[in-house]
């Protein structure tokens, strides 16, 4: 399989904690620049690509107008004939949505819909920068179902400042209420240069002790799986049948092509990445030059290691034999001293020819994968 990502960097204004590429929607001019040049960009893709995935990112795709959102959609199934993909998502954020957008989305052949709720307490949605109210969640999630998108995910946070096991189990219960396909829980992050960092820095906010933070996962956990949601990647739950293919290109080593200002790519046995700049991106584009900012041929070794970190991401972890065949090296040729020093840690298990992460690091895992880079 292999995917296709589109970056949408618009958004009408930026969330205090977030670190993507995005910026505040202006006028229409470079909206449609953005818009050519993304045709451009799409045209000069490899004949044999034929994603089996479309997954549209931002910023907030559904910031831009329903005019502006149907160009996009034309464009990219004009050009990759996107009608044969399996699964196509589009995210949105609560309050930017409207009947006509989503109309516009699913006769376009989109068919799964991430939407960005974070929170269902106004005062944490405050925090966090987020521009929708707790009704809005409820509106747009209404549209879409009235629209006849039925594969439904939402996304939640826990962590969050001031908060604590009540807060999270409040946001499952809303959560589940809506009766989502998918849902992906995200522990907050102070990523370097967000408004939240420079809180945090400040001493303006009081950060959750790990303690708190890792039984908030615990309950996530817990109380999803009760209700039906498989728990099939670290930070990410579904009903049977509705994991998400795109991230699961991801998380098992497939090959993607990311498209827009700041989108990554990994294809044929080559990393590379666009300019983070959307002016700088049209500008190179519309005049027949390469957006790229970045290109890398990864050795075998860092491949490989790169995939089993990948991998170890899904919760069943992987079967060996068939990473071998896969990938070319058994995990155990490939880093074998480290993962033996994570099982005696308790950190990664071996069990029936199968290498996963315990329970107890999948709170942790960031700090097990540092040890297979």
């Amino acid at each position: 399989m292999s995917g296709l990502y589109i970056h949408i960097p618009f958004c009408e204004s930026k969330c205090s904690y977030c670190d993507f590429y995005s910026v505040i929607i202006g006028d229409e001019v470079a909206i449609y620049s953005y818009l050519n040049a993304l045709k451009i960009e799409l045209t000069t893709l490899p004949s044999e690509f034929h994603p089996d995935t479309v997954y549209i990112g931002g910023g907030t795709p559904t910031s831009l107008s329903t005019v502006a959102i149907e160009e996009l959609v034309a464009v990219i199934g004009t050009t990759l004939d996107a009608a044969t993909a399996r699964e196509w998502t589009v995210e949105i954020n609560p309050g930017t949505l409207t009947c006509r957008k989503a109309d516009v989305l699913k006769a376009g052949g989109v068919n799964r819909i991430s939407m960005g709720v974070q929170s269902f307490d106004e005062n944490s949605l405050t925090l966090l920068g987020r521009r929708h109210s707790v009704a809005d969640v409820r509106s747009s999630y209404q549209i879409l179902r009235d629209a006849g998108i039925e594969n439904l995910s939402l996304d939640i946070m826990y962590g969050l400042p001031g908060g604590g096991i009540e807060s999270v189990d409040r946001d499952i219960d809303s959560s589940l209420e809506l009766m989502p396909k998918h849902i992906s829980a995200y522990c907050l992050s102070y990523e370097e240069g967000t408004p939240l960092f420079r809180r945090r820095q400040s001493g303006a906010l009081k950060v959750l002790d790990d303690e708190l933070v890792r039984d908030q996962y615990d309950l996530i956990r817990q109380r999803l799986c009760t209700a039906g949601y498989r728990h099939y990647e670290i930070s990410n739950f579904a009903k049977p049948g509705f994991e998400c293919r795109h991230n699961m290109l991801y998380w098992s080593g497939g090959e993607y092509i990311g498209c827009g200002p700041a989108a990554h790519s990994h294809w044929g046995g080559v990393r590379f990445s666009n300019i983070p700049d959307v002016r700088k991106y049209s500008e190179l584009l519309l005049a027949g030059i390469s957006s790229h900012e970045m290109e890398e041929r990864l050795s075998f070794e860092k491949k490989s290691r790169e995939t089993l970190i990948m991998s170890l991401r899904c919760v069943n972890g992987i079967d060996m034999t068939k990473f071998k065949n896969a990938v070319g090296v058994d995990p155990l040729e490939l880093c074998g001293e480290e993962i033996h020093d994570l099982v005696a840690a308790g950190l990664l298990l071996i069990e029936n020819n199968r290498l996963r992460l315990s329970d107890d690091a999948l709170f942790i895992s960031d700090s097990v994968f540092r040890e297979l880079v």
